[in-house]
């Protein structure tokens, strides 16, 4: 029986295949720069890609293991990194004019972890412009009319199409959990801190994550922890203990209003299928928490941003240029008091962790929107970046258009292990079809 092609295998499987001897990572990085070649015309997922490079990476990674050196457990992978994070070896231009042409001299701390654990970076990804608002040119792989969200669109299009099994991400609002949902794909946002942030390019310090996205979780479990440095006292991301029937709050608060009336059916029927009736209540608590985020982001991107914004708005989109304006106005005293509001609805959510394992959502508001002048509305994501609590999204439902829509499981910070346990347990049931 001829198995699927070899870009169409998880990372996990692929690693495996290459140290067994029963494919090389030459004809691995091939396939992929195939399916590349013969996708990207219409999905747009790339914006840097040095075929003879990987393939000389992949050659490399071969010869190692004739020799007897195995890398790493992503030994000659290849792995497509969003245009925001350093790479020596290709130009870093985070999706903006500001910065064409722009090679780093030395690679994102998330990267030298990729390349120490024996993976081939394949390419850099379509970024919304400086990780923002305003799209690249990106299509969703499923249906190449819609947005396949923002702002990490390449990456989450790229695992989706099966150009490559893993790729890396950021997300300072919903740009990991968000197009993961439009795409059909699971995506990842860890603790705040757990995957370094060096040599990324900087939205919001207090908001940034680094985030992952791949079509099996046992990959997301990998990657993960490849990209936690040793010493740093990160949990591992890989699968543990937890409570053998752990219990999930089902949140449909703040936020819930905002979900497309099929996003809310296909939800509860799902939810209701597994018998998971318990409703978390928050209170008022979290009432203002978008407004928190977005004033923290604001005012971030004025002080980050605003000088580039005044000196050169000519090499800004004007959706850019509106958002990094739009903190110019806040004051010290008003991010002070944010920052207060913030530690007091983290107190809230630890007290509602101490009686859950994982709250259960909507990843997004619905399926991916038509069009690609908009990368969609991140609002089921924002609160939990600003909480930094990790998040996961699975592609567990089907909308009335057969897109698919992601459920989110959000958990206690720190306790990423634990999250990724029970999301596995999600995993295994069927998605919810529509005749």
């Amino acid at each position: 029986m001829v198995g699927p092609p070899l870009n169409a295998l998880t990372a996990s499987a692929a690693a495996a295949a290459i140290i067994s001897g029963d494919t090389t990572s030459v004809a691995l990085v091939e396939s992929c720069l195939d399916r590349i070649e013969s996708r990207d015309a219409l999905v747009s997922a790339w914006v840097y890609v040095d075929a003879e490079l990987a393939l000389s990476k992949a050659r490399e990674a071969d010869a190692a293991l004739e020799a007897g050196r195995a890398v790493g457990p992503l030994h000659g992978v290849p792995v497509a990194i969003k245009d925001i994070f350093d790479t020596a070896d290709m130009p870093t231009e985070c999706g903006s004019r500001l910065y064409r042409e722009r090679w780093p001299r030395k690679d994102a701390r998330a990267v030298s972890l990729l390349r120490r654990a024996g993976a081939i970076i394949l390419g850099k990804t379509v970024t919304a412009e400086l990780a923002l608002s305003a799209p690249g040119p990106t299509a969703n792989p499923l249906d190449l009319r819609r947005t396949p969200g923002g702002s990490s669109s390449g990456s989450a299009a790229a695992v989706a199409d099966c150009m490559v099994a893993l790729a890396v991400g950021s997300q300072t609002t919903g740009s990991v959990i968000r197009p993961a949902s439009y795409c059909g794909i699971i995506g990842f946002k860890p603790s705040f801190g757990t995957i370094p942030t060096g040599g990324m390019h900087i939205l919001a310090r207090v908001l940034d994550h680094v985030g992952v996205f791949a079509r099996d979780l046992a990959d997301i479990s990998l990657l993960t922890k490849v990209l936690m440095p040793t010493g740093t006292g990160a949990r591992s991301a890989a699968h543990g203990n937890s409570p053998r029937s752990p219990r999930i709050g089902v949140l449909r608060a703040p936020v819930w209003s905002e979900a497309s009336a099929d996003a809310r059916t296909c939800f509860d029927t799902w939810a209701d299928s597994l018998g998971i009736h318990d409703r978390v209540e928050l209170g008022d608590s979290f009432d203002d928490a978008v407004a928190c985020q977005r004033l923290l982001l604001d005012a971030n991107l004025a002080a980050n941003l605003g000088g580039a914004c005044e000196d050169t708005p000519e090499a800004l989109q004007a959706i850019t240029r509106e958002r990094v304006r739009s903190g110019f106005s806040i004051g010290a005293d008003a991010v002070k008091r944010t920052v207060a509001r913030v530690e007091e609805q983290k107190a809230r959510l630890r007290q509602v962790f101490q009686d859950y394992d994982a709250l259960l959502t909507l990843a997004a508001p619905g399926e991916a929107p038509l069009g690609l002048s908009s990368t969609g509305n991140a609002v089921f994501s924002a609160i939990w970046t600003l909480m930094g609590v990790p998040a996961i999204t699975l592609p567990m439902l089907v909308g009335e258009n057969g897109m698919p829509i992601g459920i989110q499981l959000i958990g206690a910070t720190g306790e990423d292990e634990k999250l990724l346990t029970v999301a596995a347990q999600f995993s295994t049931t069927p998605s919810t079809q529509r005749g």
